[in-house]
Parts: C-alpha cells; sequence; structure tokens
C-alpha cells in the first residue's frame, strides 16, 4: 500500500513492478544483475478519485502516456531494493504534483503613487534619452 496523502492510498496490486537490467556502464553486476525497476500505473484502472485521476492525464509528463499508463524506470542504485522505493517515491511524488490546487489569483489595480511613479520614471528616462542626441546647429 503506497500511502500519497491522509486520505488517499494506492493498493499495491495496481503498481506493476518489473525488475530489469539496468542501462550503461557497471561492468559484471550490470550485465548479470536485474537491478533496475520499471514501473508501471494504469491512472484509469486505478482506484485514485475521479477528480484526481483527471488531473493527473492533464499534467505535461512525459512518464504519463497517451493512454493513460505511468511509466517510472529507476536505477540510480545498484539494490533492487532501494530502485523500487525510489520508482515508488517518484510515483508518490507525481500524484502529489497532481493534488495540489493552485491558488486562485486577485485581479489587482496598481495604486495611484504607482502609477505615478512609472509615469516620472518614463519622463526621467526620456530626458536622460535627448541628452545623448546630437546638440542643434
Amino acid at each position: 500500500m503506497l500511502a500519497i496523502s491522509e486520505r488517499i492510498e494506492i493498493p499495491d496490486a495496481e503498481i506493476e513492478i518489473q525488475a530489469i537490467r539496468a542501462q550503461g556502464a557497471g561492468g559484471q553486476n550490470v550485465n548479470k544483475v536485474s537491478s533496475a525497476v520499471h514501473l508501471r500505473f494504469d491512472i484509469d484502472a486505478s482506484s485514485l478519485p475521479d477528480e484526481t485521476k483527471q488531473r493527473l492525464r492533464a499534467l505535461s509528463d512525459r512518464r504519463i502516456s497517451k493512454d493513460g499508463i505511468v511509466v517510472i524506470k529507476a536505477q540510480r542504485y545498484r539494490s533492487q531494493e532501494k530502485n523500487r522505493d525510489e520508482a515508488l517515491e517518484r510515483l508518490r511524488a507525481l500524484v502529489l504534483r497532481a493534488l495540489a490546487t493552485r491558488k486562485p489569483r486577485k485581479a489587482t489595480r496598481p495604486s495611484r503613487t504607482a502609477r505615478r511613479r512609472r509615469v516620472d520614471e518614463k519622463v526621467r528616462r526620456g530626458h536622460l534619452k535627448d541628452l545623448r542626441r546630437k546638440p542643434d546647429p
């Protein structure tokens, strides 16, 4: 059971984890041991709330396919268990990112003083540019 928040959890049955061989240099260990982990999570078939599913699908993340399947590959560590934990933590972070709501923006207007300051600065810059001109003959 992967705990996302106090009220949202993902059962282990919904997360498919497969051990694969890691890429890159590493010598005999990489060639013989399947220490990397490939995690697959189907958003639509999960027990997440519908609103969370929609937000998760709306995220622009390359790990989420068009079919709504999250694919995470973890191969940082030499141990399969550490890579498994890292993949699960990345999934948790992804779902948490989908849960976060942005605070709505309040429309504000600049104060009279701020507007005056802006115009004064524009006039000052204009005078400075006038001084750069060649003098009239």
